[in-house]
């Protein structure tokens, strides 16, 4: 979902799904083997062909039912800085805000939500230091005050689908 995507209830937004595209997902999220061929390593587990499942994982994007697949840096770990972040925006302001916040790169994840606070993104910088500058600067481009919700302690939340 993008920030530009309309936000319904989940029951309304859930796509149906084939087993095979349920299976490669709940699969993918606990990750890929380290070895020389990790997608027909995954692809074997699957019982499937490496070009199934590549084919699969294209598909979905493609149709945005997967936004990004790639690796995951923890920014924080790595010297950096991450934070949740959100916005107050008017409805009649909200396609155009959304663009001028993807324009920058240490936006990710930019969500419209049914709140207040109505666009919620991520920030990831190179240190610490650097969020308050993107915040500073994302607060100059678009005129709205961006409210920074550092993390306190941190959660691993998997989505799998029953198949």
């Amino acid at each position: 979902m993008s920030a530009t995507a309309e936000h319904q209830p989940a029951a309304q937004v859930a796509p149906a799904f084939t087993e095979l595209e349920r299976a490669v997902i709940n699969r993918l999220q606990s990750g890929l083997p380290l070895v020389h061929s990790p997608y027909a390593a995954v692809a074997d587990e699957l019982g499937i062909s490496e070009q199934a499942l590549l084919d699969t994982l294209r598909d979905l994007l493609d149709r945005r039912i997967l936004t990004r697949f790639g690796p995951m840096f923890h920014a924080g770990e790595m010297g950096g800085g991450l934070t949740l972040a959100a916005l107050r925006i008017p409805d009649r302001d909200f396609e155009k805000i959304a663009e001028q916040v993807n324009r920058f790169d240490e936006v990710a994840h930019n969500y419209r939500r049914e709140h207040d606070l109505n666009m919620w993104f991520v920030l990831a910088t190179e240190s610490p230091d650097g969020i308050e500058q993107v915040i500073a600067d994302i607060e100059a481009a678009t005129g709205y005050p961006v409210y920074n919700m550092p993390k306190e302690e941190e959660f691993h939340v998997h989505l799998h689908f029953p198949i």
